[in-house]
């Protein structure tokens, strides 16, 4: 059980890292744009795009390895508890139809 519980900190942690990493750049540039005596519509949008070019070039291992955990999630077969299964077993295929 325990590594089970490691490996989803350790994805999480991933996610966690890149998001406040994208976020802390956004931040320091708006910061920097509203000392500079810019209006903050203008501020934010200028700081929307610097933060988005420079973590684009600049973070890209951090990108790929959040892909590559996003894409192996999703190729990750499903597992159906036995209930689930026996549920599924009794549904009738006919359910849907609109038989009157």
């Amino acid at each position: 059980m325990i590594p089970i519980v490691r490996t989803y900190t350790v994805r999480v942690t991933l996610w966690i890292r890149y998001s406040l990493l994208r976020l802390g750049l956004f931040g320091a540039i708006f910061a920097l744009l509203l000392i500079l005596q810019l209006a903050w519509w203008v501020a934010a949008l200028v700081a929307t795009i610097v933060a988005f070019t420079l973590s684009y070039i600049f973070f890209y291992r951090f990108r790929n390895e959040v892909a590559g955990d996003l894409q192996a999630r999703l190729n990750k077969p499903k597992k159906l508890d036995p209930d689930s299964q026996s549920e599924d077993g009794l549904a009738s295929p006919d359910e849907g139809s609109t038989k009157s």
